[in-house]
Protein backbone atom coordinates (compact mmCIF):
# COMPACT_ATOMS: atom_id res chain seq x y z
CA UNK A 1 0.00 0.00 0.00
CA UNK A 2 1.47 3.43 -1.07
CA UNK A 3 2.16 5.96 1.53
CA UNK A 4 -0.57 8.25 2.09
CA UNK A 5 0.91 11.93 0.93
CA UNK A 6 -0.64 15.24 1.39
CA UNK A 7 0.82 19.08 0.49
CA UNK A 8 3.14 19.30 -2.81
CA UNK A 9 4.43 16.04 -2.78
CA UNK A 10 0.92 14.72 -2.84
CA UNK A 11 -0.01 17.04 -6.06
CA UNK A 12 3.17 16.10 -7.79
CA UNK A 13 2.19 12.13 -6.99
CA UNK A 14 -0.96 12.33 -7.98
CA UNK A 15 0.56 14.45 -11.56
CA UNK A 16 2.98 11.45 -12.09
CA UNK A 17 0.17 9.35 -11.90
CA UNK A 18 -2.30 10.59 -14.49
CA UNK A 19 0.54 11.60 -16.61
CA UNK A 20 1.01 7.67 -17.28
CA UNK A 21 -2.35 6.76 -17.27
CA UNK A 22 -3.12 9.46 -19.75
CA UNK A 23 -0.17 8.19 -21.71
CA UNK A 24 -1.14 4.49 -21.81
CA UNK A 25 -4.67 5.12 -23.00
CA UNK A 26 -3.12 6.28 -26.38
CA UNK A 27 0.11 3.42 -26.46
CA UNK A 28 -1.25 0.68 -24.37
CA UNK A 29 2.65 0.25 -22.86
CA UNK A 30 1.82 -1.16 -19.42
CA UNK A 31 0.57 -4.62 -18.36
CA UNK A 32 -3.04 -5.11 -16.84
CA UNK A 33 -1.64 -5.77 -13.54
CA UNK A 34 0.94 -2.61 -13.71
CA UNK A 35 -1.98 -0.48 -14.77
CA UNK A 36 -4.10 -1.57 -11.66
CA UNK A 37 -1.56 -0.86 -9.29
CA UNK A 38 -1.34 2.61 -10.29
CA UNK A 39 -5.14 2.67 -10.18
CA UNK A 40 -4.82 1.58 -6.58
CA UNK A 41 -2.18 4.03 -5.52
CA UNK A 42 -4.35 7.04 -6.74
CA UNK A 43 -7.62 5.73 -5.00
CA UNK A 44 -5.31 6.16 -1.74
CA UNK A 45 -4.41 10.31 -2.50
CA UNK A 46 -7.54 10.88 -3.32
CA UNK A 47 -9.17 11.60 0.17
CA UNK A 48 -9.61 14.76 0.00
CA UNK A 49 -10.13 17.84 -2.52
CA UNK A 50 -6.93 19.81 -1.39
CA UNK A 51 -3.84 18.93 -3.03
CA UNK A 52 -5.53 16.95 -5.53
CA UNK A 53 -5.97 19.26 -8.66
CA UNK A 54 -5.24 17.06 -11.47
CA UNK A 55 -7.83 14.39 -10.92
CA UNK A 56 -10.58 17.03 -10.73
CA UNK A 57 -9.60 18.64 -14.50
CA UNK A 58 -11.67 17.82 -17.25
CA UNK A 59 -8.34 16.01 -18.68
CA UNK A 60 -8.25 14.36 -15.31
CA UNK A 61 -11.88 12.69 -15.20
CA UNK A 62 -12.21 12.14 -18.97
CA UNK A 63 -8.48 9.80 -18.11
CA UNK A 64 -10.52 8.22 -15.06
CA UNK A 65 -13.96 7.60 -17.20
CA UNK A 66 -12.03 6.27 -20.37
CA UNK A 67 -10.21 3.25 -18.30
CA UNK A 68 -13.53 3.06 -16.26
CA UNK A 69 -15.80 2.32 -19.30
CA UNK A 70 -13.38 1.42 -21.92
CA UNK A 71 -11.49 -1.12 -20.41
CA UNK A 72 -11.49 -4.69 -20.96
CA UNK A 73 -10.50 -5.49 -18.19
CA UNK A 74 -13.14 -5.51 -15.06
CA UNK A 75 -10.32 -5.30 -12.82
CA UNK A 76 -9.13 -2.13 -14.69
CA UNK A 77 -12.47 -0.96 -15.27
CA UNK A 78 -13.68 -1.39 -11.10
CA UNK A 79 -10.43 0.56 -9.56
CA UNK A 80 -11.08 3.27 -11.59
CA UNK A 81 -14.57 3.09 -10.91
CA UNK A 82 -13.51 3.70 -7.20
CA UNK A 83 -11.18 6.74 -8.65
CA UNK A 84 -14.22 8.26 -10.21
CA UNK A 85 -16.70 7.77 -7.43
CA UNK A 86 -14.14 9.64 -5.39
CA UNK A 87 -13.87 12.04 -7.57
CA UNK A 88 -17.61 12.80 -8.05
CA UNK A 89 -18.04 12.63 -3.96
CA UNK A 90 -15.40 14.84 -3.06
CA UNK A 91 -15.89 17.46 -5.62
CA UNK A 92 -19.59 18.54 -4.62
CA UNK A 93 -19.35 21.78 -6.55
CA UNK A 94 -18.48 19.99 -10.26
CA UNK A 95 -20.62 16.47 -9.85
CA UNK A 96 -23.80 18.14 -11.24
CA UNK A 97 -22.25 18.89 -14.58
CA UNK A 98 -19.92 15.49 -14.31
CA UNK A 99 -23.12 13.67 -13.66
CA UNK A 100 -24.53 14.84 -16.73
CA UNK A 101 -21.48 14.88 -18.75
CA UNK A 102 -21.10 10.61 -17.77
CA UNK A 103 -24.81 9.75 -18.16
CA UNK A 104 -25.10 11.72 -21.40
CA UNK A 105 -22.60 10.11 -22.70
CA UNK A 106 -23.52 6.89 -21.41
CA UNK A 107 -26.94 7.02 -23.08
CA UNK A 108 -25.65 7.94 -25.79
CA UNK A 109 -23.67 5.34 -26.54
CA UNK A 110 -27.09 3.70 -25.45
CA UNK A 111 -29.03 4.61 -28.36
CA UNK A 112 -26.87 2.56 -30.72
CA UNK A 113 -27.05 -1.23 -31.20
CA UNK A 114 -28.71 -2.46 -27.95
CA UNK A 115 -32.30 -3.27 -27.09
CA UNK A 116 -33.05 -0.61 -24.62
CA UNK A 117 -35.77 0.92 -24.94
CA UNK A 118 -36.12 4.70 -23.93
CA UNK A 119 -39.72 5.01 -23.90
CA UNK A 120 -39.70 4.04 -20.26
CA UNK A 121 -37.70 6.56 -19.33
CA UNK A 122 -39.04 8.97 -20.99
CA UNK A 123 -42.20 7.58 -19.26
CA UNK A 124 -41.37 6.90 -15.95
CA UNK A 125 -37.98 8.67 -15.28
CA UNK A 126 -38.83 12.38 -17.16
CA UNK A 127 -35.66 11.75 -19.59
CA UNK A 128 -36.81 14.72 -21.88
CA UNK A 129 -37.32 17.07 -18.40
CA UNK A 130 -33.95 16.52 -17.26
CA UNK A 131 -32.70 17.19 -20.95
CA UNK A 132 -33.98 20.48 -20.51
CA UNK A 133 -33.16 21.41 -17.56
CA UNK A 134 -29.31 20.60 -18.12
CA UNK A 135 -29.55 22.72 -21.41
CA UNK A 136 -31.54 25.15 -19.26
CA UNK A 137 -28.81 25.13 -16.76
CA UNK A 138 -26.40 25.96 -19.53
CA UNK A 139 -28.10 28.79 -20.94
CA UNK A 140 -27.78 30.91 -17.73
CA UNK A 141 -24.14 31.28 -18.32
CA UNK A 142 -24.94 33.33 -21.60
CA UNK A 143 -25.87 36.74 -20.63
CA UNK A 144 -27.76 39.35 -23.42
CA UNK A 145 -24.39 41.71 -23.03
CA UNK A 146 -22.15 39.09 -25.52
CA UNK A 147 -19.60 39.59 -22.85
CA UNK A 148 -19.78 35.72 -22.09
CA UNK A 149 -16.26 34.03 -20.42
CA UNK A 150 -15.30 31.33 -22.10
CA UNK A 151 -16.89 28.36 -20.19
CA UNK A 152 -15.06 25.55 -18.27
CA UNK A 153 -14.00 22.81 -20.63
CA UNK A 154 -16.15 20.10 -18.66
CA UNK A 155 -19.17 22.67 -18.71
CA UNK A 156 -18.68 22.26 -22.83
CA UNK A 157 -17.94 18.74 -22.73
CA UNK A 158 -21.13 17.91 -20.37
CA UNK A 159 -23.35 20.43 -22.64
CA UNK A 160 -22.14 18.61 -25.96
CA UNK A 161 -22.93 15.15 -24.64
CA UNK A 162 -26.25 16.23 -23.86
CA UNK A 163 -26.88 17.80 -27.12
CA UNK A 164 -25.80 14.82 -29.03
CA UNK A 165 -28.20 12.77 -26.37
CA UNK A 166 -30.97 15.32 -27.82
CA UNK A 167 -30.33 14.82 -31.06
CA UNK A 168 -30.17 10.94 -30.98
CA UNK A 169 -33.53 11.10 -29.13
CA UNK A 170 -35.57 13.00 -31.06
CA UNK A 171 -34.46 10.94 -34.37
CA UNK A 172 -35.05 7.54 -32.70
CA UNK A 173 -38.42 8.72 -30.61
CA UNK A 174 -40.20 11.26 -32.61
CA UNK A 175 -43.26 10.54 -30.43
CA UNK A 176 -41.23 12.16 -27.81
CA UNK A 177 -40.42 15.43 -29.81
CA UNK A 178 -42.98 17.51 -28.22
CA UNK A 179 -41.60 17.40 -24.89
CA UNK A 180 -37.43 17.14 -25.99
CA UNK A 181 -38.58 20.87 -28.18
CA UNK A 182 -39.25 22.74 -24.94
CA UNK A 183 -35.36 22.82 -25.34
CA UNK A 184 -35.33 25.01 -28.05
CA UNK A 185 -35.47 28.46 -27.18
CA UNK A 186 -32.61 27.73 -24.59
CA UNK A 187 -30.49 26.09 -27.37
CA UNK A 188 -31.41 29.06 -29.70
CA UNK A 189 -30.16 31.62 -27.19
CA UNK A 190 -26.45 29.66 -26.17
CA UNK A 191 -26.07 29.64 -30.07
CA UNK A 192 -26.93 32.89 -30.53
CA UNK A 193 -24.91 34.21 -27.08
CA UNK A 194 -21.74 31.87 -27.43
CA UNK A 195 -18.57 32.87 -28.15
CA UNK A 196 -17.39 31.56 -31.63
CA UNK A 197 -14.24 30.59 -31.84
CA UNK A 198 -11.83 29.66 -35.15
CA UNK A 199 -12.81 28.12 -37.45
CA UNK A 200 -16.24 28.02 -36.52
CA UNK A 201 -17.92 25.46 -37.20
CA UNK A 202 -16.72 22.90 -33.80
CA UNK A 203 -18.39 21.98 -30.99
CA UNK A 204 -20.39 22.92 -29.09
CA UNK A 205 -21.47 25.14 -32.34
CA UNK A 206 -22.06 21.97 -34.29
CA UNK A 207 -24.09 20.20 -31.87
CA UNK A 208 -26.09 23.49 -30.86
CA UNK A 209 -27.20 23.36 -35.16
CA UNK A 210 -27.77 19.78 -35.47
CA UNK A 211 -30.04 19.45 -31.76
CA UNK A 212 -31.83 22.00 -33.49
CA UNK A 213 -33.09 19.95 -37.08
CA UNK A 214 -35.60 17.89 -35.65
CA UNK A 215 -37.53 19.87 -33.04
CA UNK A 216 -40.56 21.65 -34.37
CA UNK A 217 -40.90 25.14 -35.40
CA UNK A 218 -43.40 27.32 -34.12
CA UNK A 219 -45.43 28.25 -37.29
CA UNK A 220 -46.54 31.72 -38.11
CA UNK A 221 -49.90 31.44 -36.89
CA UNK A 222 -49.35 29.49 -33.80
CA UNK A 223 -50.79 31.48 -30.83
CA UNK A 224 -48.63 32.64 -28.03
CA UNK A 225 -49.02 34.10 -24.48
CA UNK A 226 -48.83 37.47 -24.42
CA UNK A 227 -45.94 37.48 -22.18
CA UNK A 228 -43.63 35.10 -24.49
CA UNK A 229 -43.15 35.95 -28.17
CA UNK A 230 -42.38 33.40 -30.93
CA UNK A 231 -38.78 31.73 -29.56
CA UNK A 232 -37.19 31.49 -33.01
CA UNK A 233 -38.69 34.67 -34.58
CA UNK A 234 -38.13 36.55 -30.84
CA UNK A 235 -39.74 40.11 -30.46
CA UNK A 236 -38.30 42.70 -30.48
CA UNK A 237 -35.75 41.40 -32.65
CA UNK A 238 -37.27 38.54 -34.77
CA UNK A 239 -33.93 38.46 -36.88
CA UNK A 240 -31.43 37.90 -34.59
CA UNK A 241 -31.98 33.74 -34.76
CA UNK A 242 -31.65 33.93 -38.22
CA UNK A 243 -28.97 36.03 -39.17
CA UNK A 244 -26.62 34.11 -36.53
CA UNK A 245 -27.53 31.42 -38.83
CA UNK A 246 -26.69 33.13 -41.40
CA UNK A 247 -23.84 34.84 -40.30
CA UNK A 248 -22.51 31.62 -39.15
CA UNK A 249 -22.74 30.23 -42.75
CA UNK A 250 -21.26 33.12 -44.17
CA UNK A 251 -18.01 32.42 -42.03
CA UNK A 252 -18.11 28.18 -42.80
CA UNK A 253 -17.74 28.97 -46.44
CA UNK A 254 -15.05 31.54 -46.48
CA UNK A 255 -12.87 29.28 -43.76
CA UNK A 256 -13.51 25.37 -45.60
CA UNK A 257 -12.74 23.75 -48.60
CA UNK A 258 -15.59 22.20 -50.34
CA UNK A 259 -14.71 18.71 -48.82
CA UNK A 260 -14.89 19.52 -45.61
CA UNK A 261 -18.06 21.34 -45.42
CA UNK A 262 -19.93 18.60 -46.90
CA UNK A 263 -20.13 17.47 -43.65
CA UNK A 264 -19.60 20.24 -41.85
CA UNK A 265 -22.14 23.12 -42.91
CA UNK A 266 -24.86 20.28 -44.78
CA UNK A 267 -26.93 20.31 -41.44
CA UNK A 268 -26.57 24.27 -40.97
CA UNK A 269 -28.42 24.27 -44.74
CA UNK A 270 -30.72 22.24 -44.03
CA UNK A 271 -31.69 24.51 -40.61
CA UNK A 272 -32.20 27.32 -42.78
CA UNK A 273 -34.46 25.35 -45.24
CA UNK A 274 -36.47 24.20 -42.20
CA UNK A 275 -36.91 27.77 -40.49
CA UNK A 276 -37.70 29.64 -43.78
CA UNK A 277 -40.43 26.97 -44.76
CA UNK A 278 -42.05 28.22 -41.25
CA UNK A 279 -41.12 31.62 -41.22
CA UNK A 280 -43.75 34.35 -40.71
CA UNK A 281 -44.28 36.08 -43.88
CA UNK A 282 -42.56 39.41 -43.20
CA UNK A 283 -39.50 37.06 -41.88
CA UNK A 284 -39.13 35.63 -45.06
CA UNK A 285 -37.93 38.25 -47.38
CA UNK A 286 -35.50 38.73 -45.00
CA UNK A 287 -33.89 35.49 -45.86
CA UNK A 288 -34.11 35.90 -49.36
CA UNK A 289 -32.72 39.12 -49.39
CA UNK A 290 -29.67 37.50 -47.62
CA UNK A 291 -29.23 34.42 -49.17
CA UNK A 292 -29.93 35.22 -53.22
CA UNK A 293 -28.50 36.92 -55.10
CA UNK A 294 -28.35 40.83 -55.09
CA UNK A 295 -28.03 43.67 -58.28
CA UNK A 296 -24.72 44.36 -57.06
CA UNK A 297 -24.09 40.45 -58.18
CA UNK A 298 -25.10 41.25 -61.43
CA UNK A 299 -22.22 43.29 -63.09
CA UNK A 300 -20.52 39.96 -63.51
CA UNK A 301 -22.11 36.16 -64.25
CA UNK A 302 -24.06 35.36 -61.36
CA UNK A 303 -21.58 32.96 -58.74
CA UNK A 304 -18.46 35.21 -59.54
CA UNK A 305 -17.87 37.62 -57.17
CA UNK A 306 -17.35 36.82 -53.16
CA UNK A 307 -20.40 37.26 -51.89
CA UNK A 308 -22.05 34.60 -49.59
CA UNK A 309 -25.01 34.03 -52.48
CA UNK A 310 -22.12 33.31 -54.95
CA UNK A 311 -20.43 31.74 -52.76
CA UNK A 312 -23.36 29.53 -52.62
CA UNK A 313 -23.86 29.21 -56.05
CA UNK A 314 -20.89 27.76 -56.42
CA UNK A 315 -21.37 25.39 -54.35
CA UNK A 316 -24.79 24.34 -55.75
CA UNK A 317 -22.50 23.00 -58.51
CA UNK A 318 -19.89 21.35 -56.50
CA UNK A 319 -18.35 17.81 -57.64
CA UNK A 320 -17.29 16.97 -54.39
CA UNK A 321 -19.51 17.87 -52.47
CA UNK A 322 -23.01 16.01 -53.28
CA UNK A 323 -25.10 16.07 -50.05
CA UNK A 324 -24.53 19.84 -49.75
CA UNK A 325 -24.38 20.60 -53.63
CA UNK A 326 -28.25 18.90 -53.34
CA UNK A 327 -29.11 20.97 -50.46
CA UNK A 328 -28.12 24.50 -51.28
CA UNK A 329 -29.87 23.83 -54.31
CA UNK A 330 -32.77 22.77 -52.65
CA UNK A 331 -32.48 26.01 -50.29
CA UNK A 332 -32.09 28.53 -53.54
CA UNK A 333 -35.34 26.64 -54.79
CA UNK A 334 -37.20 27.51 -52.25
CA UNK A 335 -36.37 30.47 -51.52
CA UNK A 336 -37.49 31.41 -54.55
CA UNK A 337 -40.72 30.28 -53.57
CA UNK A 338 -40.24 26.87 -55.14
CA UNK A 339 -41.25 28.14 -58.72
CA UNK A 340 -38.69 27.39 -61.64
CA UNK A 341 -39.73 30.37 -63.49
CA UNK A 342 -38.52 32.48 -60.37
CA UNK A 343 -35.41 30.28 -59.60
CA UNK A 344 -33.86 30.48 -63.15
CA UNK A 345 -34.71 34.09 -62.89
CA UNK A 346 -32.64 34.70 -59.35
CA UNK A 347 -29.29 31.80 -60.31
CA UNK A 348 -29.57 32.20 -63.91
CA UNK A 349 -30.26 29.13 -66.24
CA UNK A 350 -26.72 27.69 -65.61
CA UNK A 351 -27.54 27.14 -62.21
CA UNK A 352 -30.69 26.33 -61.62
CA UNK A 353 -31.12 23.82 -65.02
CA UNK A 354 -29.25 21.05 -63.48
CA UNK A 355 -31.54 20.77 -60.48
CA UNK A 356 -34.79 21.16 -62.15
CA UNK A 357 -34.03 18.61 -64.20
CA UNK A 358 -33.01 16.15 -61.77
CA UNK A 359 -36.28 17.16 -59.97
CA UNK A 360 -38.31 16.53 -62.81
CA UNK A 361 -39.23 20.56 -63.02
CA UNK A 362 -40.25 22.15 -66.19
CA UNK A 363 -38.00 24.06 -67.56
CA UNK A 364 -39.06 27.80 -68.26
CA UNK A 365 -38.26 27.00 -72.29
CA UNK A 366 -38.30 30.91 -73.12
CA UNK A 367 -34.75 30.83 -70.99
CA UNK A 368 -32.99 29.86 -73.40
CA UNK A 369 -34.74 30.80 -76.32
CA UNK A 370 -34.11 33.87 -78.52
CA UNK A 371 -36.71 34.41 -79.55
CA UNK A 372 -41.04 34.21 -78.61
CA UNK A 373 -43.65 34.08 -80.24
CA UNK A 374 -47.25 33.76 -77.95
CA UNK A 375 -48.08 36.42 -75.42
CA UNK A 376 -47.68 34.05 -72.48
CA UNK A 377 -43.81 33.72 -74.14
CA UNK A 378 -43.10 37.06 -74.31
CA UNK A 379 -44.65 37.83 -70.44
CA UNK A 380 -42.46 35.46 -69.14
CA UNK A 381 -39.15 36.07 -70.85
CA UNK A 382 -39.85 39.28 -69.52
CA UNK A 383 -40.37 38.30 -65.91
CA UNK A 384 -36.89 36.31 -66.86
CA UNK A 385 -35.01 38.53 -68.10
CA UNK A 386 -35.87 41.46 -66.13
CA UNK A 387 -34.38 42.08 -62.81
CA UNK A 388 -34.90 45.60 -61.03
CA UNK A 389 -35.70 47.20 -63.80
CA UNK A 390 -32.64 46.11 -65.44
CA UNK A 391 -32.28 43.79 -68.64
CA UNK A 392 -30.46 40.35 -67.77
CA UNK A 393 -28.97 37.32 -69.45
CA UNK A 394 -31.11 34.93 -68.49
CA UNK A 395 -28.66 31.76 -68.63
CA UNK A 396 -25.67 33.92 -66.80
CA UNK A 397 -27.97 36.07 -64.79
CA UNK A 398 -25.63 39.27 -65.41
CA UNK A 399 -26.94 42.81 -66.77
CA UNK A 400 -27.28 43.01 -70.22
CA UNK A 401 -25.87 46.66 -70.81
CA UNK A 402 -22.41 45.60 -68.60
CA UNK A 403 -21.90 42.27 -70.90
CA UNK A 404 -20.00 43.97 -73.54
CA UNK A 405 -18.06 45.74 -70.95
CA UNK A 406 -16.65 43.11 -69.18
CA UNK A 407 -13.26 42.31 -70.91
CA UNK A 408 -13.25 38.98 -72.01
CA UNK A 409 -10.02 37.59 -69.57
CA UNK A 410 -8.49 34.34 -69.68
CA UNK A 411 -9.39 31.62 -67.26
CA UNK A 412 -7.00 30.78 -64.58
CA UNK A 413 -5.95 27.44 -64.03
CA UNK A 414 -8.23 27.27 -60.95
CA UNK A 415 -11.23 28.45 -62.90
CA UNK A 416 -11.08 26.13 -65.50
CA UNK A 417 -10.81 23.31 -62.87
CA UNK A 418 -13.90 24.78 -61.50
CA UNK A 419 -15.61 24.83 -64.48
CA UNK A 420 -14.99 21.16 -65.39
CA UNK A 421 -16.38 20.02 -61.96
CA UNK A 422 -19.45 22.15 -63.05
CA UNK A 423 -20.36 20.87 -65.94
CA UNK A 424 -19.14 17.47 -65.05
CA UNK A 425 -21.91 17.43 -62.73
CA UNK A 426 -24.50 19.25 -64.70
CA UNK A 427 -24.31 16.08 -67.47
CA UNK A 428 -24.82 13.83 -64.92
CA UNK A 429 -27.18 15.14 -63.50
CA UNK A 430 -28.73 14.90 -67.27
CA UNK A 431 -27.86 11.47 -67.55
CA UNK A 432 -29.50 10.47 -64.32
CA UNK A 433 -32.84 11.75 -65.25
CA UNK A 434 -33.09 9.41 -67.95
CA UNK A 435 -34.54 11.63 -70.44
CA UNK A 436 -31.75 11.30 -73.05
CA UNK A 437 -28.70 9.09 -73.54
CA UNK A 438 -25.58 12.23 -73.28
CA UNK A 439 -21.79 10.87 -72.38
CA UNK A 440 -20.12 13.32 -70.62
CA UNK A 441 -17.86 15.17 -72.35
CA UNK A 442 -15.51 15.77 -69.02
CA UNK A 443 -15.43 11.87 -68.58
CA UNK A 444 -14.84 10.96 -72.26
CA UNK A 445 -11.77 13.25 -72.20
CA UNK A 446 -10.09 11.52 -69.22
CA UNK A 447 -10.80 8.27 -71.21
CA UNK A 448 -8.62 9.38 -73.65
CA UNK A 449 -6.32 10.97 -71.83
CA UNK A 450 -6.72 14.47 -72.80
CA UNK A 451 -6.23 15.26 -69.22
CA UNK A 452 -2.79 15.72 -67.69
CA UNK A 453 -2.30 14.83 -63.99
CA UNK A 454 -1.02 17.96 -62.01
CA UNK A 455 1.07 17.49 -59.14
Amino acid sequence: MAQVSSGEVKEKEITRLMDILTLDLEQKNILPPQRNALLAELKTHIWTVEDSGPVFTPDGVKTLARHSFDSNSMVTSREASKCLANVLLLGSETRQIEDELLYSRILFLMTYNTTLDFCELFDDYQLAESICSNIARHSKHYSKSGRNDPQPALDTQALSETLKLLFNLSQYYPQHLSNLAKSAPQILKILCRINLSSPILQPPVTYLVNALLNLSVDRDDKPHKDSESNPWFPKPDQYCNIDRFISILDNAVRTYTEEQLETLATPLVTLLRKVFEFAPSHVRPHMQTALLPASSDRSQPLGQSNTLSSRLLRLSASAVAPSLRESVSSLLFELSDKDATSFVRNVGYGFASGFLMTHDLPVPMSATEGWSTGESDITLREKLTNVDGNEVNPVTGQIREVESETPEEEMTEEEKEREAERLFVLFERLKATGVVNVRNPVEEAVREGRFEEVE
